[in-house]
């Protein structure tokens, strides 16, 4: 199972989400289950926007790197303007992260799966934590409720 972040804070945010789910259903495979919208503060960075993120669960029969690719084509026809890089983060239409797919642990210049980040953002987690409590993190070897009720201490 694929399990994704999505996120904005530009613009008309919910409408954002909703068509990047609609693309991520056609493209990419079957939504089987999708967090509330969170409304969160920026992570990273300052901006006066707040986001909404949401956390996805897809069942799919692609590669974690044709789904980056296809998710990052997502990104560009909504708006996206350029990717984060070395940590310097921007508003965005939309953002959308890979977070863990099955148990896979990839380290590439192109995509680090599960996403190296995660288990630090609320953002990620509190939604995460809705959808797929009992899913084991392949490296840190806890659930997304474990690292959850870690981030809250």
């Amino acid at each position: 199972m694929l399990y994704l972040s999505i996120g904005s804070n530009l613009g008309d945010k919910r409408n954002f989400l909703l068509q990047a789910i609609s693309l991520i259903r056609e493209r990419v495979g079957r939504v089987v289950c999708m967090s509330r919208f969170y409304e969160t503060e920026p992570w990273g960075y300052t901006s006066t926007n707040t986001y909404l993120n949401a956390a996805l669960e897809v069942e799919t029969s692609l590669s974690a790197l044709e789904v980056l690719a296809i998710t990052q084509d997502i990104e560009r026809e909504l708006g996206r303007q350029r990717k984060s890089m070395n940590r310097e983060y921007f508003d965005r239409s939309i953002d959308i992260d890979l977070l863990l797919m099955d148990d896979i642990i990839v380290r590439s210049e192109a995509l680090n799966l599960p996403h190296p980040l995660m288990h630090e953002r609320l953002f990620v987690m509190e939604p995460m934590v809705e959808i797929a409590p009992t899913v084991m993190h392949p490296v840190l070897k806890k659930t997304i409720c474990e690292i959850y009720n870690a981030l809250m201490l």
